[in-house]
């Protein structure tokens, strides 16, 4: 398991480049993230166990 870049919903950096891959680089796991954020649905800082 690698670290995750999102502790919300467990996207790693590796799930993120992937992505960018499959999708002739553009991410639509990084699109999710951002959207969540912006509605308030991110819960990163309390999930990472280094309070990042």
């Amino acid at each position: 398991m690698g670290k995750y870049v999102c502790y919300c919903f467990e996207y790693t950096k590796e799930d993120i480049i992937g992505d960018v891959k499959k999708n002739n680089g553009k991410s639509f796991i990084l699109e999710r993230i951002l959207m969540e954020k912006k509605h308030g649905n991110c819960n990163c800082k309390e999930l990472n166990p280094k309070g990042l």
